[in-house]
């Protein structure tokens, strides 16, 4: 494994960070050691640090894809200039830590899910506003220098018994939505996309587009900063307090005075940040790793004819694919807190999985690991919302780590909303009530992570042997 070694300047990664029990997420701290940190090359300029107070319309917390997007969205479509602030270094979070797999989607939920909650015609409504947001995410995308890798989205049934899931679902797909989903057989996965030894057939999408996500978020730094967007790292928010109607943000080099708030902190926020957020979400932990590049005899081996997103139907499920380099990077869950993250167990979870999948490449060696924390809602989808009509504070949160695609079109809707301009669309379930969880309180979200224990224990039993 490569562990790099962060610059000076920087506090160090702290591996053990954990968002319900570290006081936050830190003042200056490097980036994890990702794939994407080692290879996205110089970081573009920023505003640096906070140094004195300022005074702006609108402040965004949080850098990563979200922040930057509302940031970009709001110069470019509202004539406004935000200001965003940063705890680490840009993009420090989930942003330049996840698996880089853009997908027609939102949250968790599949779509037969949509139908289920809340009927075919909300579903559909739903459907026509996430297609919107893809498309939103595709167009920055080719905008930007990120290293696409277009081909769709391939569901792999990791078992014979999930081919019936997945042959509804596509022709829900299909029937209801109009997509052009189509089933393959064991063989048609083997022989025209990758030699998988866990399929047992998938679904296959047409929409879905991998990028490096950390050369992603660079360019949305470039795009929000030249329409005037200031971005400010090493500025985490240490105390708000809202006096008539005006935010004062404390950070360490100064105070910045907003009339409005945007919150696009995912799973890094702070606890306490503000009381709308408090245990609205949960935190959960996901790993990656990414090998050396496969040699042209590992490529033949395994047979991989595709660059393009792939998950399989574990519960806990496996995410992969070949970047343009020919490494294999794969990501799972793993850890339940950040002081257990470290351990061998959930590495090898990985090293095990990639084994099993591409027998061929049982022992390559690993070039990168690395975790990150995942932002989930309690009904599997996410938010952007205005939480309080009486307070100028908005949220983008609870993806759920379907955030790479999403979180482009959840930064122009909150543009929008904290704008002040209505859509017919924020009366959808995502944009019309805030993150929700049954109990509250500090202890029962630690108590939370003993549920997540037990359920992690049981999702693996019905995955792999009932």
């Amino acid at each position: 494994m490569s562990i790099a070694t962060p610059s000076e300047l920087y506090a160090p990664y702290d591996p053990a960070y954990d968002p319900l029990v570290s006081p936050g997420p830190g003042h200056n701290r490097d980036y994890a050691p990702t794939y994407w940190a080692a290879s996205a090359g110089t970081p573009p300029d920023d505003d640096g640090p906070v140094s004195g107070n300022i005074d702006a319309d609108v402040v965004i917390i949080g850098s990563g894809f979200t922040g930057l997007a509302t940031a970009l969205f709001l110069a470019k479509e509202h004539g406004i200039k935000a200001v965003v602030l940063e705890a680490n270094r840009v993009a420090w979070g989930c942003t330049s830590r996840n698996g880089g797999q853009g997908q027609n989607a939102s949250g968790r939920l599949y779509r037969s899910q949509w139908i289920e909650r809340w009927g075919l015609p909300t579903a559909k409504r739903l459907d026509a506003e996430i297609r919107y947001g893809f498309q939103t995410f595709k167009d920055l995308v080719a905008q930007s220098d990120c290293e696409p890798q277009p081909g769709g989205h391939l569901y792999i049934a990791h078992r014979e018994k999930k081919m019936d899931f997945l042959r509804n679902e596509a022709q829900m797909m299909r029937d209801q939505f109009g997509y052009d989903t189509r089933m393959l057989t064991a063989d048609e996965v083997r022989s025209q996309y990758c030699n998988d030894q866990d399929a047992a057939g998938a679904m296959h999408e047409v929409e879905g587009i991998c990028v490096h996500p950390l050369k992603l978020a660079y360019s949305y730094l470039r795009q929000a900063r030249a329409l005037g967007a200031s971005v400010h790292p090493a500025s985490p928010v240490i105390d708000w307090e809202t006096k008539n109607g005006v935010h004062h943000l404390k950070t360490p080099g100064g105070t910045v005075r907003a009339r409005s708030v945007g919150i696009a902190t995912g799973a890094y926020t702070a606890p306490g940040l503000h009381p709308t957020l408090t245990n609205r979400y949960f935190p959960v932990l996901s790993n990656s790793i990414v090998t050396r590049p496969l040699t042209p005899a590992e490529l033949q081996a395994t047979n991989f004819l595709t660059h393009e997103a792939i998950t399989d139907t574990r519960t806990l499920r496996f995410y992969y694919r070949l970047l343009p380099d020919n490494r294999l990077q794969m990501g799972s869950r793993s850890a339940i807190t950040g002081a257990d993250a470290s351990r061998q167990a959930h590495y090898q979870l990985l090293v095990d999985g990639m084994a099993r999948k591409f027998p061929p490449l049982k022992g390559i060696q690993i070039d990168y690991s690395w975790w990150g924390w995942v932002d989930v809602a309690h009904d599997m989808m996410p938010r952007v919302v205005q939480p309080d009509p009486q307070q100028s504070v908005f949220y983008a949160l609870g993806y759920g780590g379907n955030g790479v695609s999403f979180s482009a079109h959840a930064g122009r809707r909150m543009a929008q909303r904290i704008a002040g301009h209505g859509d017919t669309a924020f009366d959808l379930p995502i944009y019309n009530s805030p993150l929700q969880f049954p109990s509250q309180g500090e202890w029962a979200a630690r108590f939370r992570r003993f549920g997540q224990s037990m359920l992690y224990r049981w999702y693996a039993l019905r995955d792999e042997v009932l």
